[in-house]
């Protein structure tokens, strides 16, 4: 094995941009040529973990893999999952002080609330919106909420469904409610409680691949942060509608700080509310 990893792997001007083209195919990612050494660097140890000798057979074994599997190992190498508890917390503000309610308003009784987290990374923004739901949201007593997450990475979905997380990740947490539903551990990391993670169904998803983003319908509200900055315009554009199509009319998307909507489809009306300004779909006289 140590073998294995000491092999020198040279990647060409050409390979890169091979495989670059191939990567945003199927993904909708694209690299920008600032981020060479990322992409040599995670290929490289992918061609070695593989054992092939050189980046053109490992090419070739990649495309021509029925399984998926060696793409999805690649996929999950080459995506970034840098999040934390309570991040932009001023969405989850607007979430439980506006948006569940103007939601509720035109439900139907036992007609359930749903919110779509995408994508999950390890589960701190879905764990986030269940406890802003459990600690802030006073309709949370009269209307079922399901809470779903998804992600194209399925290692960081594993890790979501474990829950187990480090001091960092929890630092924004209130003391009472890290308490309350996470156990420290011997290692210094903290276990979150399995009510929580019994909360949340988690799902792979490519938010740019059309067959695999039909599944999700009748949803409320989308957390969709700092995803889009990842794909060039078509690719955004391709996601927009996705989250348009399994909105509900008057349904909701919350971006990150750094993206708009705006800039990227005319489908969606800005709204503001004191707390933020998110993404709604026109209601067209619909009742969710």
């Amino acid at each position: 094995m140590t073998h294995t990893t000491q092999v020198d792997v040279h990647i060409t001007e050409a390979d890169f941009e091979r495989f670059r083209d191939f990567f945003y195919r199927k993904t909708g990612i694209q690299f920008e040529a600032s981020k060479r050494y990322f992409v040599d660097s995670r290929l490289a140890d992918r061609i070695r973990a593989t054992r092939s000798p050189d980046f053109r057979s490992y090419f070739v074994a990649l495309r021509c893999a029925p399984d998926g599997a060696e793409m999805q190992q690649l996929v999950n190498a080459m995506t970034v999952n840098e999040t934390y508890f309570f991040r932009e917390a001023y969405q989850f503000d607007c979430l439980v002080n506006d948006l569940l309610d103007d939601v509720a308003k035109r439900k139907r009784a036992g007609k359930p609330i749903r919110i779509w987290s995408v994508p999950s990374s390890t589960g701190e923004e879905p764990y986030s919106i269940a406890i802003y739901l459990l600690e802030r949201w006073p309709g949370l007593a009269r209307y079922d909420v399901e809470i779903l997450s998804s992600d194209i990475d399925t290692q960081v979905l594993e890790a979501a469904q474990r829950g187990r997380y480090s001091e960092r990740s929890v630092a924004n947490l209130p003391k009472p409610y890290l308490a309350k539903y996470f156990d420290r551990m011997a290692d210094n990391q903290y276990q979150i409680c399995d009510d929580l993670i019994g909360a949340v169904s988690f799902s792979r998803v490519n938010l740019t691949q059309m067959g695999e983003t039909t599944q999700f319908r009748d949803i409320d509200i989308i957390f969709c942060r700092n995803l889009l900055i990842y794909f060039d315009d078509l690719s955004r554009r391709i996601a927009a509608d996705a989250m348009y199509d399994a909105l509900n009319p008057g349904g909701f998307v919350c971006l990150g700080h750094s993206e708009s909507m705006s800039r990227i489809s005319s489908v969606f009306t800005p709204r503001r509310f004191p707390d933020a300004m998110v993404y709604q779909k026109p209601l067209e006289g619909s009742q969710s």
